[in-house]
């Protein structure tokens, strides 16, 4: 690349992992990847989800949809909301595809996670109960809420935290990506700063569901240890409270170091 001396562009820097266990299931119907580019990074997590069929499969056309649109688009994404909503849409209609030949309710079908950063900030999609964490210094700053019955109960207060890890209800969504080819409803978030040092974690229900959000936040933004290291040793946490019944327990992180300014 030839630039003029006049010209100033500015790399990522970023710390990534991502891990994914089986956990007491047969099959590990979770895909996650992160993706870094020169001018932005991607995370993405798609949760098959159990008792339809090919779950797997349409967590992986999830993820694979995802990354292709992330390689292929010109970076830093010119806008970045509008990508997110086009290639969620483009995701369901592929899991439809999946199941074109099956009565509706055995379709395939996952959730999903997508965070994109760039340019010093985040934007975030998701669809189902996979989740977004923004966390600093050791506290949340933010995290995506589900769409699920046990969500708006949390949020109006008719439940606490520590009820909404046992009701009866908590490993059932309202929306999804594939089943019925009308579009679900998908929450978008826009611009949100970010710091140095901040980290960003997508992760499915089995990762989150045995864990406290304090937790988290206090074990991935700990300094000078690795985020792989920190990644691992939560999801083993979560298998391990959760049992023989264990879901499959999948995240991906980032951390920002800052950007290399490159003249």
């Amino acid at each position: 690349m030839i630039q003029s001396n006049r010209c100033t562009e500015f790399f990522l820097r970023v710390e990534y992992a991502d891990i994914s266990l089986l956990g007491g299931r047969e099959e590990n119907q979770d895909r996650v990847a992160a993706a870094v580019a020169e001018h932005a990074a991607l995370l993405v997590v798609a949760d098959g989800m159990g008792g339809h069929a090919d779950g797997a499969r349409a967590a992986e056309v999830t993820k694979q949809v995802v990354l292709e649109a992330f390689w292929h688009t010109p970076q830093p994404l010119f806008d970045p909301l509008g990508f997110l909503h086009i290639t969620l849409g483009r995701a369901h209609d592929e899991v439809v595809k999946l199941g074109v030949k099956l009565a509706v309710e055995q379709r395939p079908r996952a959730t999903c996670a997508i965070c994109l950063m760039q340019q010093h900030a985040t934007w975030v999609a998701h669809v189902g109960d996979s989740r977004l964490y923004h966390l600093r210094r050791g506290a949340l700053l933010w995290r995506s809420r589900d769409h699920s019955h046990v969500e708006l109960l949390l949020r109006e207060g008719l439940i606490t935290a520590d009820q909404a890890q046992t009701h009866p209800m908590r490993n059932f969504v309202e929306c999804c990506l594939g089943g019925d080819p009308i579009l679900p409803d998908m929450s978008l978030t826009r611009r949100r700063p970010i710091e140095p040092s901040d980290v960003l974690m997508v992760c499915t229900d089995g990762m989150w569901s045995g864990l406290k959000d304090t937790e988290i936040a206090g074990e991935l933004t700990v300094p000078g240890v690795p985020l792989r290291e920190k990644l691992l040793e939560l999801a083993q946490r979560a298998v391990a409270r959760a049992g023989a019944s264990s879901d499959n327990t999948s995240a991906a992180a980032l951390r920002w170091l800052g950007d290399d300014e490159k003249k």
